[in-house]
């Protein structure tokens, strides 16, 4: 045993290496795996590219072989199927008509589950928390089941088959989710902040527009990416309550597809732009989307 200058027995040598989960983190997060990820990344992006290209390659390449012989022979590109696709009343109304329904049915369950949030955060009324469960109980409830009791109530309403009976459905199913997020999102702001305003001679409505809703931004971004993915790729409830006239873009191109040898000219365009408008609307409101999702976690 060593003896330190004053005569006392040295502490035993510590050791510096890491530990094993330690240096496991660490190889995790280095290079290796973020090319990995990449890797993964590029490989789920191969589905959306071999869509576009197809949609950019005539019937006649598109049957004769795959679309990567694009990289070889790139004068197969032409613009000649979305010109087609223009011309098709079916596609170019179910487009309409898909956004005839989702843009109603978020801004709907947005302006509705913000005003019902702040009342079950901030406002006292009889029975609040018993309602607030109810709410939340009715996101368990799967759609199938209220799919023909709504339909029948629909027909006896004379809405059945009509655009407004779908974004009512939206509409219904959307809002306990949106009640329940923007409730737990509405319940983390500062009461004094809320005080403050109070003392200022604000009122209730004035409070939830000047001051609350500023607030929200991430979580209101948040729900309506939410739900306009949601209605936008929905294809059950619009083969169960529309007709021929209200059908959107996702019913059409099932339609389309039963004819896929005849019409590919049309189908793969339109489901291109049935695909790139949802990841356009996600990538554009991305940063909003992550503060949203994450909004209370960390206090």
């Amino acid at each position: 045993m060593s003896l330190t200058k004053a005569g006392a027995p040295a502490a035993p040598a510590v050791r510096t290496g890491q530990p094993l989960g330690s240096r496991l983190s660490q190889w995790v997060s280095g290079g290796l795996v973020r090319v990995f990820l990449i890797v993964v990344g590029l490989f789920w992006l191969v589905p959306t590219v071999g869509l576009l290209l197809a949609s950019l390659r005539s019937p006649r390449d598109v049957a004769a072989d795959g679309w990567w012989t694009v990289f070889t022979e790139p004068s197969q590109l032409t613009v000649g199927a979305y010109e087609t696709l223009l011309k098709n009343d079916d596609i170019t109304g179910s487009l309409l008509n898909t956004v005839y329904i989702t843009v109603p049915a978020t801004v709907l369950v947005v302006v509705i589950g913000s005003l019902a949030g702040y009342a079950f955060a901030w406002m006292e009324f009889p029975g609040r928390d018993w309602w607030f469960l109810a709410v939340v109980g009715l996101l368990v409830v799967p759609v199938q089941v209220a799919l023909i009791p709504i339909a029948e109530l629909f027909g006896n309403l004379g809405i059945f088959g009509s655009l407004t009976g779908v974004v009512l459905f939206h509409v219904g199913f959307g809002l306990p989710f949106a009640v329940f997020l923007l409730r737990n999102f509405f319940a983390e702001i500062p009461r004094e902040l809320l005080e403050a305003a109070r003392l200022d001679g604000a009122g209730e409505l004035r409070l939830f527009v000047r001051v609350v809703m500023p607030l929200a931004g991430p979580a209101i971004a948040a729900l309506g990416i939410f739900q306009f993915l949601w209605v936008w790729n929905d294809m059950l409830v619009a083969l169960i309550f529309t007709d021929s006239g209200s059908q959107p873009i996702t019913v059409a191109l099932q339609t389309q597809v039963r004819q896929f040898g005849n019409n590919i000219d049309v189908l793969a365009p339109g489901a291109f732009i049935s695909m790139v408008v949802p990841l356009v609307v996600f990538f554009a409101f991305q940063r909003q989307f992550v503060s949203g999702v994450m909004a209370g976690a960390v206090k």
